[in-house]
This record gives structure tokens, sequence and C-alpha cells, in this order.
């Protein structure tokens, strides 16, 4: 696995590039759909492959441990012909899920002991524990067991958690060079930088995970309530700090404006679950702004879901259908904006990235930033 740089916007920090990997090639920069359990909800694995045409799956160690379970999916041979999808797979470490459970878990320097969600179970995360599950699912990128800061939270709590989460990482890279790759293919693994929105302790982090030598690193611990200013300062702070020449991943993040923030100050992956999760919800993401097609004005509208679309569904069906279809509380609605929202962030990182190449990227971004932030 490795990264190849091609292009930098002359006026920006967002760069072009090709992770190559063994399940294939990933264009950055790229927008990972998010399939927490293997598949991403409501979207059929063909429909995100070939309509969609999304180079990589991000799926989560924390889920996909406690429901099928680390031996059902060895058996299978792996997620990839667990699920059906062949091309590269992220597994997040379950860090944030966890981080998440503060009501049932306790944190303390050998790991985290927490109780499942679905049945009440006791379970314990060590970083050794979260890589052996790694190895298992068979992810192409690896996630680095960290743990993920509120916010707000006291500066000294943010210091003491990232030392703890340095400590983690040794004990993850220690593992991961003592075990192989189960299904014989390469697997990398990330490490990943926290300490909340506090400059000097982002500095330290990042200064201590570049020192690994990773084949890529990621940026965690933002986009979970910091006002945006705020992330994009620690992000450009960390890519200023971490390898060029190797690929940067802001988890997490975010609205199709977050993206193209964060690409120009040098991010090239990105994951969130807002487009279906919103998807979902009615809230559809177009170039000429947010669409809640819940809204009565769509009620008789018949011209095509969005004319300028990525995907089959964008001109397949009107807005006053699919909002006839949330109305009626049909499933199929919530499918069509899920992919298309899917289709929109998959399309916007292919322009972006076209726009990278030409050098054009920092006036086009200037200049659709403000449609993409509008309500319709």
């Amino acid at each position: 696995m490795h990264f190849e740089l091609l292009a930098n916007d002359p006026a920006s920090h967002a760069r072009a590039g090709v992770l190559h990997t063994a399940h294939g090639d990933i264009p950055t920069p790229v927008f990972m759909p998010v399939g927490t359990l293997g598949a991403v909800k409501a979207v059929h694995p063909r429909e995100l492959k070939q309509d969609l045409d999304a180079p990589i799956m991000l799926s989560n160690t924390y889920h996909l441990y406690l429901r099928p379970g680390t031996e059902v999916l060895e058996h299978a041979g792996g997620l990839h012909r667990f699920n059906g999808w062949d091309r590269p797979i992220l597994t997040d470490s379950g860090g944030f899920q966890v981080h998440s459970l503060s009501d049932i878990r306790k944190i303390t320097d050998e790991g985290v002991k927490f109780q499942s969600h679905i049945d009440g179970s006791t379970h314990l995360f060590t970083p050794e524990k979260v890589m052996d599950i790694q190895r298992s699912l068979g992810a192409d990128i690896c996630m680095a067991f960290d743990e993920c800061t509120p916010w707000p939270c006291e500066q000294a709590y943010a210091e003491k958690s990232i030392h703890m989460t340095h400590r983690w990482l040794d004990r993850c890279l220690a593992r991961f060079d003592a075990t192989e790759p189960k299904y014989g293919y390469e697997q990398a693994l990330f490490p990943i930088v926290q300490g909340s929105t506090f400059p000097e302790l982002r500095k330290r982090s990042s200064e201590y995970i570049a020192a690994k030598g990773a084949v890529g690193n990621a940026i965690g611990g933002l986009s979970v309530g910091e006002p945006e200013e705020e992330m994009y300062a620690m992000a450009e702070l960390c890519c200023g700090i971490l390898p060029m020449d190797r690929p940067r991943y802001l988890m997490g993040v975010g609205t199709p404006w977050n993206l193209l923030e964060n690409m120009a100050r040098g991010i090239d992956l990105f994951d969130c679950v807002m487009p279906t999760r919103n998807g979902r919800n009615g809230m559809l993401f177009t170039r000429s702004g947010i669409v809640n097609i819940k809204n009565k004005q769509w009620a008789d509208d018949h011209g095509a879901l969005d004319p300028g679309g990525h995907s089959w569904v964008d001109t397949a069906y009107s807005r006053a259908f699919v909002r006839h279809l949330f109305q009626s509380g049909e499933i199929l609605g919530m499918q069509i904006a899920s992919l298309h929202n899917l289709g929109f962030y998959l399309g916007l990182m292919r322009e972006a990235r076209a726009r990278i190449m030409d050098g054009s990227f920092t006036t086009w971004k200037n200049a659709l930033l403000p449609k993409l932030k509008q309500r319709n």
C-alpha cells in the first residue's frame, strides 16, 4: 500500500493523489460512505459500486465485533467476502463508539470496559484486542485505538487523554507488527491525532504520530460540536505537521462545505453518516443548497429531483413523488434520498479532484460554498 501525490492546488493546500491498496486504487480526495455493519443503510452494494462508483467503504469494529462477531467473519473469509464488497474497506477502531457510551463504559490505561448496547453484556477493548479484531475483519486500512475526547473539555483532561492515546498507539503498533494478515493481502494501520481544540496539544500529538512513519495518518476528535472555524484551524495545524507524502484522513466530517474547506487545508480522506442519515430524514444536498423534500412547496413539483445530480435517481423521480413517499412513510423515499446524497458527495469529490488537477480548485470552491449553504 502506498500513496502517490499527483497535484497540488496553487492557491491552497488541497491536493490530488491515489492511494494504492490490495483491493484497488482510491483516487483522493475521497469521501467514504459509512457502512457501519458492513452495509450502507438503505443502499444496495451494487448501487454503491456500479451507480455511485464509491472507491472505498467504511465499517465499524465495535459494531461488527458485537454482531455478527469475529468468529463468523473469520469463517466467511473476512468482511470483503462476507458482504460481497470487493473494493477497499477502512474500519474505525471503535474508539468513537465507546466514547459515545459514556454511561456504560469505564476507561483505564489497560483499555475500555463497556456494556453492549445490544444485550448489556460486558466487554473489554484493549489496543491489542482491537488490532486482532481488525485483522479478523480483513480491513485494508485499520485504525488505531484512541480516546475521542468530548467538546468542550478541560485542557488537563485533553492532555491526559492524548498521552493515553499515544501509549495505546504504541501498543497497537507492536501488536500489528507482531501479527500477519489473515487473508493473504496487505493491511495498513493509521494512527490518530487527538488533542481537542487546544493548539499545543494538537501540535504535540501530530508530531508524535508523524514520527511513527505510518502509511497514512488520521485526525480525530473534531466535528464533535466545536465551532467550524475551530475545526478548520485544528485540521490546518495538523496538516502542517503530518507528512506531505502520506494521506491524511479527517474522521467523521461532515457537510459538503466542511469537506471543501478541510480539503483546502490538506485533508485527503473523509467519512460521515450525514448524507445517508440526513437523507433518511428528507434532507437533500444539492449544488444550489439544501432541500427539505418533506416541505409542502414540493407537493406539486414534477421536475426532476435534481437535474444536475450524479445518480440515476436524480432524473428518474420528481420532487413531488419523493415527497409523497416520505409523507406516506414509504421506505423507497429513504432509499432514493440516500442514493441522491451519496451521489452528490462522491460527485463533489470527483469534481474537486479535477479542479485540483487543473489548478482551479480555490476559485471554484469559493464560488460554490455560498450556494451549498442555502436552504430551499
